[in-house]
């Protein structure tokens, strides 16, 4: 789940914290998941951060110690979970993000939009596409999911009900 703790990600339109909402979602893909016989290791399971009160930079630690854990947890692959914003309300849709130059993240983000696709069936079907993500730079296949846009009303309203996590 991404953010947490001292960074909020994104403010949605009607007050959302992204860190929130992406921890439910987390929560509710690890459920899943383990019912699947699936192991699963999360970064954050509550509203922290990776990091120490006396850090001076507690996002660039929270980042590093995210990485560390990945690199260190003998993961098949791992997945970020995110919300997006922009300045047009009007945009939404999930997309996915794999590490420039990553084959093996493309694969993954790839196969990840094409299921958030077919799920969700959003108005704009958007491509998994290469970005330089401080949480993508791991030994392991990575992606990171933008599930929504929280600029957007209509679908941070979809992105807070959770029959709509499950699609």
């Amino acid at each position: 789940a991404g953010h947490g703790g001292v960074d909020p990600g994104k403010v949605g339109v009607n007050n959302v914290l992204e860190k929130d909402l992406n921890l439910t979602i987390a929560k509710m893909v690890k459920a899943n998941l383990e019912e699947n016989d699936i192991t699963v290791v999360m970064t954050r399971d509550s509203d922290t951060g990776l990091y120490s009160e006396g850090d001076s930079n507690k996002k660039v630690t929270d980042m590093k110690a995210r990485c560390r854990l990945i690199n260190e947890s003998e993961c098949v692959f791992a997945v970020s979970i995110h919300q997006n914003s922009y300045h047009e309300e009007s945009v939404s849709g999930p997309q996915v993000f794999y590490q420039r130059g990553g084959e093996d993240g493309r694969l993954l983000a790839g196969v990840l939009q094409a299921a958030l696709i077919r799920g969700l069936a959003p108005p704009k079907e958007r491509k998994a596409m290469a970005g330089d993500y401080y949480v993508l730079r791991s030994a392991i296949p990575s992606a990171l999911v933008e599930c929504g846009f929280l600029s957007n009303a209509a679908e941070e309203k979809l992105l807070l009900d959770p029959a709509y996590h499950v699609r």
